[in-house]
């Protein structure tokens, strides 16, 4: 009986620490992962979706990675005197307790660089987002043609990331853009 009462102990535990474990996985909800194709012979991409924080503590999204990609980082882009720049977010991003995070074109956004193969619209890749709390989070992004927008309101990068940083589409004219 002792030996049995030590078995169903170390069962408990088990099951105990994996609720454990899917509970911090849930802390952060990942809604409408979404990429844009990219032309031929781009070798850069982002990736966009909002960030919900369902946990009374404040998080922060600090790394991704994904195998269709080299390196991956977490970037901003802002208007600082009137010129477009784009810089990776070296502390990561925070990520509100109760509240949401929008990445989208123009703003946010997890920069895939070094493609390995052009993202072709109505495929698929996955996309493992570190949290400095809830840890790793792995998505599935789908591929949307390179005019898409997930709202239908243009904007932003005018189609997309692959390249074609200083061209003018959808959302109007950039002006000038610096990568920092």
């Amino acid at each position: 009986m002792h030996s049995f009462s030590k078995l169903a102990f170390a069962a408990l535990l088990i099951v105990a620490t994996s609720a454990l474990a899917q509970g911090a996985e849930t802390s952060i909800a990942v809604d409408q992962p979404y990429a844009r194709a990219t032309p031929a012979g781009a070798t850069t991409g982002a990736a966009y979706m909002t960030l919900t924080n369902k946990s009374q503590a404040a998080d922060r999204l600090t790394a991704a990675s994904s195998s269709v990609a080299g390196k991956v980082q977490i970037h901003e882009m802002a208007v600082t005197n009137g010129v477009m720049q784009m810089r990776e977010l070296a502390n990561g991003l925070p990520v509100p307790a109760g509240g949401s995070v929008v990445l989208k074109p123009g703003g946010y956004h997890v920069m895939l660089m070094g493609l390995k193969k052009p993202l072709k619209a109505g495929d698929t890749f996955p996309l493992t987002l570190t949290f400095e709390k809830a840890g790793n989070i792995s998505v599935t992004v789908p591929v949307q043609a390179m005019d898409a927008t997930k709202d239908n309101k243009g904007g932003g990068m005018g189609g997309n990331m692959g390249g074609n940083m200083g061209g003018t589409g959808s959302g109007g004219s950039m002006g000038h853009m610096e990568m920092k």
